[in-house]
């Protein structure tokens, strides 16, 4: 073997490949490891009454991003919406409008915002159908009716 304070070179030789340190793992050797960890896992079940559920896989991750990206576009409809619905009560009352409605029109931005980060912190730890379920009826729940009465254009 090669000198240890040279050890940037040892990655460009083959010397070294007999260093019983570096064993490849075999089946057997994750069969061994996966029995140690179902044990353990088991013994600490037997103290819980309900396992946790199981990490969110791949498609439930995607299905997360794809409701969040309609809770934004929530979002921006309630902002489009009640700025034209503002628009829309001054030009015909000649009133501005008063504290009263600025401050439901902030409430209604933010509430899909709200309802999102509320579903996802208090269903952690639950089944995912019990937080699709949340998700899903924000969806329906907070839709922005002014952008979808009055639009972005007005009649």
């Amino acid at each position: 073997m090669t000198d240890p304070t040279s050890s940037d070179d040892d990655a460009l030789r083959w010397d070294g490949d007999d260093d019983p340190t570096l064993r490849a793992t075999t089946d057997d050797d994750v069969a061994v490891a996966r029995s140690a960890t179902r044990t353990n896992s088991q013994s600490a079940a037997a103290h819980v009454d309900e396992e946790p559920p199981a990490p969110a896989g791949n498609v439930a991750l995607v299905a997360y991003g794809v409701i969040g990206g309609v809770y934004a576009l929530w979002i921006v409809g309630w902002v489009l919406g009640t700025m034209r619905l503002r628009e829309r009560i001054e030009g015909a009352t000649g009133a501005v409008a008063d504290f009263m409605f600025l401050g439901s029109m902030a409430l209604a931005v933010a509430a899909p915002a709200v309802w999102f980060l509320v579903a996802i912190i208090g269903t952690r730890g639950k089944r995912p159908w019990q937080r699709f379920l949340w998700l899903g009826l924000g969806v329906l729940l907070l839709v922005p009716w002014p952008f979808v009465m009055v639009g972005v254009l007005g009649q």
